[in-house]
């Protein structure tokens, strides 16, 4: 008659493989790679050496390791919550500026450069050592465990998670065949060992775990070499402009400490146009449609140009180098011109959106060329204020009410005196520096200000000289940035993905069949199944490996028993039916099914 066993207690599978350990032996040992836990007793002496063999023991451990991921991942929040030195100097100013409790705290915390902290580097690095102390031992161990064969069968496969058994008329040398044919048929590792088939399969759960921490340190690699040798920078471009990628031509450059200036990739292009469409009506007012330019660049000294588009997310790539468009805006083209009517000033000057309607601000500045009234030599300031589409006043100020160029109006605020070019000190291209400026006056109205639509003209006082906004031109700003190892990152957090899904939905698992004459002739056949983890599809599949192999070996009759007096049995009893239960049926019973010819 044929039973199944579970295990339904609900307790760890560690735990009850601790109390049978005894009896299943080597069978139930070396299912993962997964270093012992050691007793108490078992940790060395506490001295110098037993103090360094425990912290390198509790540093290779894979709790500490995930403990390190975590604080990597934590660590990385104040990265992209707060301004960063390395990405944006003029936010990391601004924040200070509106921060000025945080700002000392963060300071000393690092929070400005957190990637190159000491704390974050220190994580890394120890994250590092400790994954490879981690991997080594195991792949060691498991490159093992792949050239041995399944342990044979424990002597009494009762106490397993899983158990079937029946009687069947078939020899016992053809049950293990037949077995060995179905286990292999099935994809397990399997080998007669005695009296019963070994099998084995699953080892792609322990490798998927190998490849997950081995895809994190290349992960660490390609970032920790990414970050040395990278490169980036900016540049702002106005339509019909160029760019020719030196170190002269940024407006602003970072790269990493082991960076080679004299590799930068050799290549040049020029913004032809910007377009940008925008919505019209409805609740998405304003939000853009099209946002793209059109350049055409050359590989090379004397590569052949050729068209292209730069879109958000779709970068212009050139050995290596990847070109974004990361923003745009507007850019006034005024011109200015002297007392007697020379043209001293023409120029499309950027200003700085400071809205999602692209409201903009700057300055423009007139250093050479310009004489006054007198013929003496002086400089002019134009502080600008600029909106696409006029929409009036508000509350002091005019402002945009859409983001294309339908209506613009500049205002200007005018100096003259000293811009201070020549001091030494860096200065902001879209800030006017009014130390040593005088505002133009408009008689009795105070300072001269003034709107302007296109193609207007504003006087300066006593016949100085006059501006004209003439025209609206639009610029793009790029990031061009050359991040190596970028595809060992990508291919490394692809194999690190597919690595976890191996080691959380495989399973490990051994089957053996065990295949002996019994006392009356009878082939008593039993099957055994013992799991990495506690899983109701253990007992699944060995239900359906017994019912393929019951079709090769079937149940035999029992012979007709009589009881003691001489009476029939029991018809409502198992020992009553006729063939009893099947192999597939089930018990939650703790009664241990009989062994056959192991009784």
């Amino acid at each position: 008659m044929g039973k199944t066993k579970t295990n339904a207690s609900g307790e760890h599978e560690e735990k009850g493989r601790d109390e049978s350990a005894p009896e299943l032996g080597a069978a139930g040992s070396q299912l993962s790679t997964a270093p012992r836990e050691e007793s108490a007793a078992a940790l060395p002496a506490m001295g110098v050496i037993g103090w360094a063999r425990w912290f390198w023991r509790q540093l290779t451990s894979m709790r500490v390791a995930l403990i390190l991921l975590f604080l990597l991942s934590l660590g990385a929040v104040p990265g992209s919550l707060i301004p960063q030195n390395s990405v944006d100097e003029l936010k990391v100013q601004a924040f200070k500026e509106a921060h000025t409790t945080l700002t000392p705290i963060y300071e000393k915390l690092q929070f400005f450069d957190v990637y190159s902290s000491v704390w974050f580097s220190a994580i890394y690095i120890l994250l590092f050592i400790s994954l490879i102390g981690c991997i080594v031992p195991r792949t060691g161990q498991f490159i093992g465990q792949l050239r041995s064969r399944p342990p044979g069968a424990p002597k009494r496969l009762t106490r397993l998670p899983a158990y079937t058994t029946w009687r069947t008329e078939a020899e016992p040398e053809q049950v293990r065949e037949a077995a060995l044919a179905t286990l292999r048929g099935r994809r397990f590792r399997a080998h007669v060992v005695g009296d019963a088939v070994a099998a084995e399969k699953g080892y792609l759960r322990e490798a998927g775990n190998l490849l997950f921490h081995v895809s994190l340190i290349v992960m660490l690699v390609a970032f920790g070499y990414g970050q040395l040798f990278k490169s980036e920078g900016a540049k702002l471009i106005v339509e019909g402009d160029g760019f020719s990628n030196t170190l002269t031509q940024y407006d602003d450059f970072k790269s990493g400490s082991l960076f080679d200036y004299d590799g930068l990739a050799p290549f040049s292009f020029k913004l032809d146009d910007f377009v940008g469409t925008y919505e019209r009506s409805g609740p998405q007012k304003g939000t853009a449609r099209t946002f793209e330019a059109r350049v055409t660049y050359e590989k090379g000294a004397y590569g052949k140009p050729r068209k292209t588009v730069i879109r958000v997310n779709e970068p212009l790539v050139v050995d290596g180098t990847k070109v974004y468009l990361n923003a745009h805006g507007y850019a006034p083209v005024v011109s200015v011109k002297d007392a007697s009517g020379k043209e001293v000033y023409r120029n499309a000057v950027p200003l700085l959106p400071i809205d999602n309607n692209i409201t903009s601000t700057g300055a423009i500045k007139v250093l050479d060329g310009y004489r006054d009234k007198s013929g003496k030599k002086t400089q002019l300031g134009f502080q600008a204020f600029f909106v696409p589409t006029f929409a009036g006043d508000g509350k002091g100020t005019m402002f945009s009410q859409f983001p294309a160029a339908d209506m613009p109006v500049l205002a200007l605020n005018a100096y003259h005196g000293y811009l201070g070019p020549d001091s030494g000190l860096a200065q902001n291209v879209y800030q006017l520096d009014k130390t040593k400026m005088k505002p133009f006056k408009d008689g009795e109205n105070g300072d001269l200000k003034q709107r302007l639509a296109v193609g207007d003209t504003m006087k300066l006082p006593d016949g100085a000289a006059s501006i004209t906004f003439v025209g609206v031109e639009e610029w793009a700003s790029f990031q061009i940035s050359e991040q190596p190892a970028s595809g060992w990152a990508l291919g490394g957090s692809a194999a690190a993905i597919a690595g976890l899904a191996a080691s959380l939905f495989i399973q490990r698992r051994r089957v053996w069949v065990r295949a002996v004459r019994g006392a009356d002739g009878v082939t008593v056949v039993e099957m055994g199944g013992l799991g990495r983890s506690e899983s109701a599809r253990l007992s699944e599949e060995l239900a359906d490996l017994a019912l393929t192999l019951h079709d090769r070996a079937p149940t035999a009759p029992d012979p007709a028993p009589t009881g003691s007096d001489g009476d029939a049995p029991d018809p409502d009893t198992d020992e009553g039916r006729p063939g009893g239960p099947g192999p597939d049926s089930v018990e939650e019973s703790s009664e241990e099914p009989a062994e056959g010819a192991g009784k």
